[in-house]
Parts: structure tokens; sequence; C-alpha cells
């Protein structure tokens, strides 16, 4: 899909599809809530710029990619951006198409932006662990096995998806319906060119100052650094980074790696020679490329794609 109908779809979803409605060729979207907590938020619709980078989120929401013949598992897709924007058009969505071609449903997540005026930084934390419960509650809607729901996301979208994945039970906001009691905890997890830590020399991304800014303590850079977050409840998790990634530093991948390792979680660690960052579904000229099939791979030798009948 080119960059130009990309953004024409997406931008009658936010006029059309955040209010659940849906016409033939539209993909279909979920608003988050009933009531967006911590407003005001920024005013206005949704933003989405020509290459399809959404900025100025006041409508958080799930872009929905539907397999017509689904297998069961589905992932929630959190692209990346430094917690400032959404690289949609570089990760979300192709990654949600990918994942739609494998008979996997992917539901790209469009979370609040904590620079966008909402009163504390946690709401990327909201959206994510609210999205997991709607797919979770959502599962016989479409075909999904409750217990094949995992999160795969990509640079500041990794630090929102292995944050998530360990503090799943942590009270981010307070419960406005039935869907709040369900289970937000992924059964898998993928990090890919992951930010990890919070902690020197690994914080200057841009995830740093979004989320601590300058002034923050050694607590708070602990408390948000993925790596400490880990318990043996944390979920089963796919990683791949370039070891000459010049924004986020391959030892992130490697800290985490090790943090799952030391709670005896199964992990699988990919690195490439080369690739730089933010390359989606791979950069051209490189072998980053072959993520999206060991990524499958790992699922099938963990038992989650291809053991089982559509629920």
């Amino acid at each position: 899909m080119n960059n130009i109908l990309f953004f024409f779809l997406l931008l009658s979803n936010l006029f059309l599809g955040s209010r659940g409605l849906c016409v033939k060729g539209q993909t279909p979207s979920i608003a988050l809530w009933k009531t967006i907590p911590d407003g005001p938020g920024p005013k206005g619709e949704n933003k989405i710029s020509p290459k399809g980078s959404f900025t100025n989120i006041s409508n958080p929401q799930l872009i929905v990619h539907q397999p017509q013949t689904p297998n069961g598992i589905a992932v929630l897709v959190i692209s990346g951006g430094g917690y400032a924007h959404i690289e949609s058009g570089s990760e979300g969505n192709p990654v949600g198409e990918w994942l739609q071609s494998q008979g996997i449903t992917a539901f790209e997540l469009l979370y609040r932006l904590p620079g966008e005026g909402w009163t504390t930084k946690s709401v990327p934390f909201q959206d994510a662990q609210r999205a997991l419960r709607i797919i979770r509650s959502n599962a016989g809607k479409y075909k999904i096995d409750p217990d094949k729901i995992g999160v795969l996301g990509f640079s500041a979208g990794s630090h929102l998806a292995g944050y998530i994945s360990s503090t799943f039970d942590t009270v981010y906001y307070p419960p406005q319906d039935a869907i709040d009691q369900i289970s937000a905890k992924p059964d898998f997890t993928a990090m890919i060119y992951p930010v990890v830590s919070m902690l020197p020399p690994n914080n200057n991304t841009h995830s740093f100052k979004s989320l601590l800014g300058k002034s923050s303590d050694t607590k708070d850079q602990i408390q948000l650094s993925v790596e400490k977050q880990v318990t043996e409840h944390s979920p089963i998790t796919f990683l791949a980074q370039s070891e000459d990634d010049p924004i986020s530093p391959v030892e992130n991948s490697i800290l985490m790696y090790q943090a799952l390792k030391n709670h005896k979680i199964p992990a699988e660690l990919h690195l490439f020679q080369s690739g730089g960052h933010g390359w989606g579904l791979g950069k051209k000229g490189t072998n980053t490329g072959e993520w999206p099939d060991l990524f499958l791979k790992w699922l099938k030798v963990n038992g989650i794609l291809g053991t089982s009948a559509n629920p």
C-alpha cells in the first residue's frame, strides 16, 4: 500500500472507524475508552502525516487487521516514535498487514503520547493495558484463542510492550467496566530494536526524554527500565536488534535477554550485524528482513502457531 492511499484510509478511520463504524474498503477500528482517563489531552482529531506518523492522539484506538481465515492468534502491534509520535507507516501498518497475511489477527495500537497534555506520563501504559483486555474480551468475535494473545513492539513501542508484559497486574487506571476485570497479561512478547533500559549509559533516547525528562532520579529510571520489571511471571519473549543500532544501543536487547534468563523465562535473541534502527519488516541490503520468519518459527517452537484448530 503506498503512502498516499495509506494516509487517506487511516484518515477516514479517525472520523468513522473510531466510532465503531466501518464501510467496505476501510480498516475497522475500536475506541479504547468510554471515558478517556487523565484528560484533557490534545484538542481535535488524531493527526497523521503523509508518511503515516500519528500525533495529537486525542482518541486512542485499535486498528484491526483481520484475516479472512483466522488461525486463533492475536497480536497487539505497537509502533515506536520515542513516545513523541507513532510510526505506523513504517512499522505498525506494514507489520499488521503481514501478520494478517499469516492468518494472525493484528490490532495496531494508537496510544496516547505523554507530552500531549495529559495529567500523567503513564497514559501509554493505560492504553496498552486496556487494549489487551479489549482484545481478550473480543476473542469470540474475532475467532481468537484467549490463551494466544501476544504483543509486538518496535523501539519505544518495544519499551511499552515489554513494560506492560511484566507489569500486567499494575493498576494503571481506575476500572471502567467489566472489561477491566479481564487479564491484561500477554501470552508472548516480541521486542524489535527495543528501548529497554532508562539507566546510564542507555538513558539518551527520546523515549527517556519523553517519559522522564531531565530531572529524573535513579529511582524513577529503575522504575521505568523494562529489564528491572521482569519476574518469573513475565511472558516468553522474542528479541531482535542490529548491532550497529545508533538510537537504542544493542546492549538494551542483551540486558533484556539476560533478565529473562535470570528469571528462567524462555527467550530467544537475534542480533544482526547491520541494519541500524527503524527497519520495520527489514532493511534492504541487510539480513534484518529475516526476523519475521524467525518470529513465526519461534511461535511454532513454543506451541503457539500451528498446533490446534481455530477456536
